[in-house]
């Protein structure tokens, strides 16, 4: 039975069962089954179940229950899917902490989400701040901060079946951003949204490999894997070399990267060495990887690479697939794919008004998996947030083919001599160069200029002014004038594996402030 009622983002919408029920039947028919794999050891599907009941039951006794939200600073293990998937099961909300450099940050973060409880492990046990208000609990030894050892707890219960409380209504998942300016937000999904972005199509054959942190989009990889039979194997974290063994050993289907993890894969020796036959999708998102190195990627992975554009607050807004990235027309890798269905898109002009077909304007979005809004954050909710639309805050246009084209932050954009210019344009120039392997381009508003971090190839020849002279020549001299140039090894990331702004910047500034010191005393 369906019932219609009126969803998060205030339109109707038709109630489905919650992903969680479907997931408990999945695995229910799986039964011995592998369906996790980790450091080479199986997890059955009947033993995930049971400890999926153990947690819950171990968590209603400790007074979770609808309308509460669990936290987890979580590594990439079986328990920690447990955790979240028996928290969901007795209706509670759930969510995978991102986890800042600064334990300031990490200490605000949880403030600013207010759970009902707060679950470490031994492997992320050095990540809780102190001096926090909420209750502690661990799964594994060796957690001092906890007061309560939820792993102890549910090991003592029952691991028969546990009755689902979940409501297409209610709470269910929290998704972190990946706060590289400062504190993360997390946008907030009911079970009818979350269970629209994770009860897709997806073959049962699927081995996803796991190797980012399950805060941000490995978690829904998860889900759309299990809930469609297949077989989901972790890695603690990412490394070209280990990313490339395993997808090899594993037989690996799927694969998700962030960009420059994509581009130090494809770039690595092994590549050549390695069996990646078994692969069918290595998907990367973002805006701003240049057209050149996406071309290389191609060229390299051979027929598999996927490009989507979306985000925590909006899920995703389109893709490129493997078949249309192709190597005859690479016009088509300057795109990020077309809308996917169910996604509304338009455009909104700097004035106010919505663009005209075909003319650039700042990206608005609505769609069923979209998030409701930010968890206890009113004021960049109201901002982000209007009338069931997402701001995403990047400008881009539809081609006539219908292509998302995202040109980039739209506050991040210049004219110069009447053409713009953006990171990702200066980025895909400075990548065209022979000598350069990759290149990120950060805009540092405050002190009013831009910082191209550049990793030349090993043993090249690049310098600054090589770079400045490429984008003098194809974007004028007064584009140049701004730009500090930083050669680096390897560009500066955040935990998330995407460049880290913050980071760029300060290393921009000190070049600037070395730069004006050799003038001086010229």
């Amino acid at each position: 039975m369906t019932k219609i009622h009126e969803g998060q983002n205030g339109s109707a919408v038709t109630a489905t069962r919650p992903y969680i029920d479907t997931l408990v039947c999945r695995l229910e028919a799986a039964g011995a089954s592998p369906v996790v794999r980790y450091h080479g050891q199986n997890t059955t599907a009947e033993e995930l179940l049971a400890s999926i009941y153990r947690y819950a039951r171990a968590l209603a006794g400790l007074g979770i229950a609808r309308g509460d939200l669990v936290a987890l600073f979580a590594p990439n293990c079986s328990d920690a899917l447990a955790v979240r998937y028996a928290a969901n099961l007795i209706g509670a909300a759930a969510v995978y902490l991102s986890a800042p450099k600064v334990p300031q940050d990490r200490a605000e973060l949880v403030r600013q989400l207010a759970p009902s409880l707060l679950v470490l492990f031994s492997e992320t046990a050095h990540l809780c701040p102190s001096g926090l208000l909420v209750p502690v609990a661990a799964v594994g030894a060796d957690v001092a901060d906890a007061s309560l050892d939820l792993g102890a707890m549910a090991a003592s219960q029952a691991s028969s079946p546990v009755q689902s409380l979940a409501r297409s209504g209610d709470l269910a998942v929290v998704i972190s951003s990946g706060g590289t300016t400062g504190v993360p937000k997390g946008s907030r999904r009911d079970f009818a949204a979350y269970t629209a972005t994770v009860d897709v199509p997806s073959p049962a054959d699927r081995r996803q490999l796991i190797n980012g942190r399950l805060a941000y989009l490995s978690q829904v990889l998860v889900d759309v894997t299990l809930l469609g039979g297949g077989t989901v194997v972790l890695q603690d974290q990412y490394d070209a070399a280990d990313t490339l063994a395993a997808i090899e050993a594993e037989r690996i289907t799927d694969l998700f990267l962030v960009e420059p993890q994509l581009f130090e894969v494809m770039d690595h020796p092994d590549v050549a060495r390695r069996d990646l036959s078994s692969l069918r999708a290595v998907t990367h998102v973002g805006a701003s990887a240049p057209a050149t190195l996406r071309l290389r990627a191609r060229e390299r992975l051979g027929p598999v690479l996927a490009h989507t554009y979306g985000a925590s607050e909006m899920g995703l807004v389109s893709a490129l697939s493997p078949v249309e990235h192709d190597l005859l027309h690479p016009e088509v890798f300057t795109c990020a794919g077309r809308i996917l269905s169910g996604v509304n898109i338009r455009f909104r002009r700097t004035d106010g008004a919505l663009a005209r077909p075909g003319e650039p304007g700042i990206i608005e979005v609505r769609s069923p998996t979209m998030a409701g809004g930010y968890r206890n954050r009113p004021d960049l909710e109201a901002a982000a947030f209007a009338d069931g639309w997402y701001c995403s805050g990047d400008l881009g246009f539809l081609d006539g083919d219908g292509h998302l084209h995202v040109l980039g932050r739209a506050v991040d954009v210049a004219w110069v001599d009447g053409a713009m210019v953006s990171p990702p344009l200066i980025q895909d120039t400075l990548c065209r160069l022979p000598e350069v392997r990759y290149a990120v381009v950060v805009v540092d508003r405050e002190a009013g200029g831009w910082t191209a971090a550049v990793v030349p190839w090993p043993g090249s020849s690049a310098d600054s002014e090589r770079c400045r002279a490429e984008i003098i020549a194809r974007h004028g001299i007064a584009a140049a004038r701004p730009f500090a140039i930083v050669l680096l090894d390897r560009v500066p990331l955040t935990e998330q594996g995407k460049p880290d702004r913050v980071a760029i910047r300060e290393l921009g500034r000190r070049t600037k402030e070395q730069q004006a010191a050799i003038v001086l005393t010229s």
